[in-house]
């Protein structure tokens, strides 16, 4: 996770406690609720934790908040009661769980949630278990709970297009980045406090406000993004070299104030990667060269090098 040390370190603390036993046994390993706009790694800090403490990302459960937004939609989470359609299938949350119960649960845009959903999450926070609909006590004190939300998003477009300007830490803009952060953040916990009442906002380990990202932390995800596509170049026995040149261009096409760098992976699919597919497919190069990605003029360029 690039760009989020402050976040990182936060949860490392809190699942370090947990592990260590110094936390409450009953209650889930880790609760959190990340804030910030699209694109800066909220879900993906999700992922990495899926993998890291529970050995892949299969222990990532995803409930879409935006597919709870009615009263009824509850039973879905937990299971619809006897008698009533559905009461075979279990509930997506309680069953994901009681069936891998070592798992990070992840609610996404929690302000999308019906009220009723909020005090579901309430009771699992407070007694780390929550009854499906067949009567079954499923424990959540296994699990690492994170809440997602974009709420004060609108406010951070200029946060982001600042950021991504900003060329390093000690940049002119710095002062005034970090200034807008602490503005952002106290902006969408306010949001936060009229989402959710004070007794589950308690009952969270950390409330954490993702940074906007700026050109330097775009140009090392650019790098981890093409890493990949460079590692499956080395094994057909080719080299992958991206100029400063077209990386400026892929990433300057792939980011944007409001999406954060979501749209760069598929820019690089797209057009690096697409263009890398058609120098090996044509057989233009062969094993030992070097296949070399340059821009000129607002167009990607690839020149195979022979070794």
């Amino acid at each position: 996770i690039i760009g989020q040390d402050k976040v990182v370190e936060s949860v490392s603390q809190v699942i370090k406690r947990a592990s260590s036993g110094l936390a409450s046994p009953k209650r889930p390993l880790g609760s959190f609720v990340f804030l910030g706009p699209t694109g800066v790694g909220k879900t993906e800090l999700a992922r990495v934790l899926a993998s890291e403490v529970f050995g892949g990302e299969k222990s990532l459960v995803k409930i879409d908040m935006s597919e709870m937004s009615e009263r009824h939609n509850v039973s879905r989470l937990v299971g619809a009661p006897a008698g009533y359609v559905g009461y075979d299938d279990g509930g997506k949350l309680t069953e994901a769980v009681r069936r891998r119960p070592y798992s990070v649960v992840l609610f996404d845009e929690i302000e999308k949630a019906h009220p009723e959903v909020l005090n579901l999450l309430l009771q699992l926070l407070e007694d780390g278990q929550l009854t499906d609909g067949q009567g079954r006590v499923v424990s959540f004190k296994n699990t690492i709970i994170i809440l997602t939300s974009n709420l004060g998003a609108e406010h951070m477009t200029r946060e982001a297009t600042l950021g991504f300007k900003a060329e390093t830490k000690k940049d002119e803009q710095a002062t005034e980045l970090d200034a807008l952060h602490q503005q952002n953040s106290r902006e969408a916990r306010r949001q936060l406090e009229e989402l959710m009442r004070p007794e589950l906002i308690n009952r969270f380990d950390d409330i954490l406000t993702f940074r906007a990202l700026t050109k330097p932390v775009v140009s090392r995800i650019f790098d981890l993004m093409v890493g990949e596509s460079t590692k499956l170049v080395a094994a057909q026995g080719r080299t992958l070299k991206v100029t400063a040149s077209a990386k400026k261009l892929l990433t300057d096409r792939g980011f944007d104030a409001h999406h954060g760098v979501r749209p760069l992976r598929r820019v690089i699919e797209r057009q690096l990667v697409g263009l890398v597919s058609d120098a090996l497919i044509d057989k233009t190069s062969k094993p030992g060269d070097i296949l070399k990605v340059t821009a000129n003029r607002g167009e990607l360029k690839i020149d195979v090098i022979a070794s």
